[in-house]
């Protein structure tokens, strides 16, 4: 298909990134939540000596001759009380913070990955049934994945800290313009690399995202049509685009949450960054929030992927039907 591949790609992947952008904002909001060094306890207790200073893994507190002191965990927030908060307080456009991030992302990122796929698809496909084996559908989503997340990594990041942007105290808050203002004074103030803060993970996560994604899409529709469980159209697109959804869900999350704190993390000139990289994040994440921290937001994340999963497909599908009366 060549050029029509990418064309088509890209169309429905901007459709579908901007009609679940909420969902993903909130996801993000999630997976930061818990995060230390980002939020203070306006009513901390600083009289404590230093060596009784530091957080303990217990709630309860107790200094020699003080009084015990009793610090609740933070409440467990859900997506529906993350959105309604962040309308509460930031207002209903809030919502499409970082928005102009996710169209860039989706132009660099998803139209290479989907472009790609489709030209690898059409290499290694059997020739007669124009199918191709399982394993060769993962591994040519695990190249196109790698290639698009290298290609959109400034905008993915430049989106993550547009969206995570409010949650911040009024004095530390980015404010960003939009996604050109984002990514020049990313570019002046932390370097031309920071743009490429967090890439492993990135392209780490989108070789997974789009191995499942694409790869399963394709077998889950293979299957019912051969089958005969349905009839090649929009039933057994939007069937097969979430179980496609679901799947890439469960296989990219942990990475995913990973990706957000050391994008969105705050390197100040002359501090020691929050975390030294990806596995430094992992761990300290794990340790101080437990395992299951890994799969922060997955709710938001399923109810984002699934959507978004359904709209890119049903609507690439229309788009080819489309541009094959060209």
């Amino acid at each position: 298909m060549g050029i029509k591949g990418f064309v088509e790609g890209g169309i429905a992947s901007i459709v579908a990134g901007c009609s679940t952008h909420p969902l993903d904002l909130i996801k993000v909001r999630m997976q930061l939540q818990g995060e230390k060094g980002h939020v203070q306890n306006p009513h901390r207790i600083q009289t404590l000596r230093p060596a009784f200073a530091f957080p303990s893994t217990s709630a309860t507190m107790v200094a020699p001759g003080t009084t015990t002191l009793h610090v609740p965990p933070p409440p467990r927030v859900g997506p529906i009380s993350v959105g309604v908060r962040i309308v509460q307080k930031e207002g209903v456009a809030a919502l499409f913070s970082g928005v102009s991030a996710t169209v860039l992302r989706q132009t660099l990122y998803s139209t290479t990955r989907m472009g790609l796929y489709d030209v690898l698809k059409q290499k290694w496909a059997d020739p007669e049934s124009g199918n191709m084996p399982l394993t060769r559908k993962i591994a040519a989503g695990l190249i196109a994945g790698g290639v698009g997340a290298a290609v959109g990594n400034p905008a993915d990041v430049a989106m993550v800290r547009m969206q995570a942007d409010g949650r911040l105290p009024p004095a530390q808050r980015r404010n960003y313009k939009g996604v050109g203002d984002a990514i020049s004074r990313m570019a002046k103030a932390e370097g031309v690399a920071s743009l490429w803060r967090g890439s492993t993970l990135t392209v780490n996560r989108a070789m997974i995202v789009t191995a499942s994604q694409l790869a399963s899409y394709d077998q889950f529709k293979e299957m019912i049509l051969e089958k005969g469980l349905m009839k090649d159209g929009l039933g057994t697109h939007v069937t097969a685009s979430f179980a496609a959804g679901f799947v890439a869900a469960v296989a990219s999350n942990p990475v995913d949450v990973i990706k957000t704190r050391v994008m969105n993390m705050k390197v100040e000139s002359g501090e020691i960054p929050p975390y030294r990289g990806a596995v430094d994040c992992a761990l300290k994440t794990v340790r101080s929030e437990g395992l299951m921290a890994l799969y922060k937001g997955f709710i938001p994340t399923i109810s984002r992927q699934g959507p978004f999963t359904v709209v890119l497909f049903v609507t690439l599908e229309q788009i080819r039907k489309i541009f094959k009366e060209f």
